[in-house]
């Protein structure tokens, strides 16, 4: 009898544990780490790379980029254009966020609304999205004052957050990250997505966990994200050959070759749509940090092609870029947003020309000027910028360089307290316009147009042609228009365009990421042996 109960007790706890082990056997956790960290859990408060990723794990849009880099639907199950200026998008029923709470058309008017509240990095987007309007708890419209061809991409820009969540924790508002202000929302979120979070400490480690309840297709097996920031690259790339990452989306160029012959490993690469250059002050009357007493050598337009003439984007290609970046002049995220293919060619380095341009300029011993940029953002963005040195040496001027971590940069040339700085652009829009809008517009605060211009230049002739290419839907006008405004800003020599970038994941070999030219990590597709 004794005998018969223990064994009915075995099989008893065997049944109850077999459960759990299957579960353990199917939980699969992906060890991510890169160079940074994630800015902040506020969806709106920094349009940065890392931080947009985890947003988008962590919450749903409307609509979606999908592997083949089209538009189609997530939040949103269709939509109706209505007219020119009047769509209504159709919303997903029975999705919960994670605190449980239903998903509904509030959540939408208020998230659109949020994200058009100063200090918002997404406004510009949010508001050429129009007003909103609730039709029914599952309906809502969207009504602009001039017809937006870019709407859905847009629409695409702007996370889904829980209004009830935000107004119980008081974070209403997207909070102030250059004026270091810190909300609920800072570390902790609410979202639909996929993943949820579990675990915050900044600077050390971010955990997410699998979303059991989310209402998407579950093409991968990733149950918990564990993201890591890692400065050094040395170190990150020993962690991963040690086996204590899985996966690292920043490999430094020259560590690929190295694991593209390890047969422990692999390496997928492809053209991100992102480009990278160097933008200066154009604003202020006295260049700040200068020896150049009060004049700013940047509003005359023979400096910036100096500066411009002397900078050899082949040698940054061939010897600080080791092949990972194709030179372009032309101001787009790549090169499909290119309205002319002869706007993608630098003119060639030449120095004497650049010399006589300084000279003529009333600068012919050049100035002195401090060079603003990250050490954790792009690939070799510290590199690039030292490489400047020599290269502005040759015509006089002294550069300096300030590289210091993106959590610091960002805020400092938010406030506009730089006279020359790097800066990349990127995401999954191609389209001219949205690096236009942002960056080649004079500052409109009703429009947020001109939010990331930090040069703060204006060019009435050039907000003319962008404002038309941000309305017009006839294709072969605007393409006119965008060639028009991209041919007057190469013209014009704002900014310095050095290259887009390449982008290379190294992965361990039982991972399966699927690299996308956004740059976005999506772990909800990834597959973990």
């Amino acid at each position: 009898m004794m005998k018969r109960t223990r064994v009915a007790c075995l099989a008893m706890i065997a049944a109850l544990c077999l459960p759990a082990l299957a579960a353990a056997a199917d939980a699969r956790t992906l060890r991510w780490a890169t160079r940074g960290d994630v800015q902040t859990m506020d969806p709106y408060s920094q349009n940065e790379l890392l931080t947009n990723n985890v947003a988008n794990l962590i919450h749903d849009t409307l609509v979606e980029r999908e592997r083949n880099s089209e538009i189609g639907p997530r939040l949103a199950n269709s939509w109706t254009i209505v007219d020119p200026t009047t769509w209504r998008f159709n919303l997903r029923k029975g999705v919960k966020f994670h605190d449980g709470s239903p998903f509904t058309a509030d959540d939408v008017v208020f998230s659109i609304e949020r994200a058009k509240t100063p200090p918002s990095q997404l406004a510009q987007y949010a508001r050429a999205l129009g007003s909103v309007k609730k039709i029914d708890d599952y309906t809502i419209e969207l009504h602009q004052d001039t017809p937006n061809p870019l709407l859905l991409q847009h629409l695409n820009t702007i996370y889904i957050m829980s209004k009830a969540w935000c107004v119980a924790h008081r974070a209403e508002k997207p909070l102030d990250f250059k004026a270091k202000e810190e909300t609920f929302a800072s570390r902790n979120a609410n979202g639909t997505g996929p993943f949820m979070l579990k675990s915050r400490e900044i600077g050390v480690k971010t955990v997410l966990v699998r979303n059991p309840d989310w209402w998407g297709p579950k093409d991968g097996n990733v149950t918990e994200i564990v993201y890591t920031p890692i400065g050094s690259d040395a170190t990150r790339m020993a962690a991963l050959l040690s086996g204590e990452i899985d996966l690292v989306t920043d490999p430094a160029p020259q560590d690929i070759a190295r694991f593209n012959g390890n047969a422990a490993f692999k390496v997928i690469s492809g053209l991100e749509n992102r480009v990278v250059f160097f933008g200066f002050d154009q604003f202020r009357d006295a260049l700040e940090g200068s020896n150049v007493a009060g004049r700013n050598p940047f509003k005359d337009r023979r400096v910036r092609e100096a500066f411009y003439k002397a900078i050899d984007v082949d040698a940054l290609q061939a010897k600080i870029m080791r092949g990972q970046s194709i030179a372009t002049a032309c101001m787009t995220t790549a090169p499909s947003g290119c309205p002319d293919p002869s706007l993608e060619k630098h003119p060639p380095v030449d120095v004497a020309g650049a010399k006589k341009l300084m000279a003529d300029a009333g600068y012919p011993n050049g100035f002195e000027v401090t060079l603003d940029c990250p050490n954790d953002r792009y690939i070799n963005d510290r590199d690039l910028c030292i490489a400047a040195v020599g290269m502005l040496a040759r015509i006089g001027v002294t550069l300096k360089v300030n590289a210091i971590p993106k959590a610091l940069y960002f805020p400092k040339i938010e406030k506009y307290e730089t006279s020359m700085y790097m800066l990349g652009w990127g995401g999954s829009i191609t389209d001219a316009q949205i690096v236009m809008d942002p960056i080649l517009h004079t500052r409109d605060a009703a429009t947020q147009k001109g939010s990331y211009n930090y040069g703060r230049f204006s060019d009435p002739e050039l907000d003319k042609l962008i404002d038309a290419a941000s309305t017009e839907m006839d294709p072969a006008k605007r393409k006119q228009l965008i060639t028009d405004a991209i041919a007057l800003q190469t013209r014009e020599y704002r900014h310095i365009v050095l290259h887009r970038q390449k982008i290379s994941w190294i992965a361990k070999k039982n991972v399966t990421p699927v690299l996308l030219p956004s740059n976005i990590l999506r772990a909800e597709w990834i597959n973990v042996e």
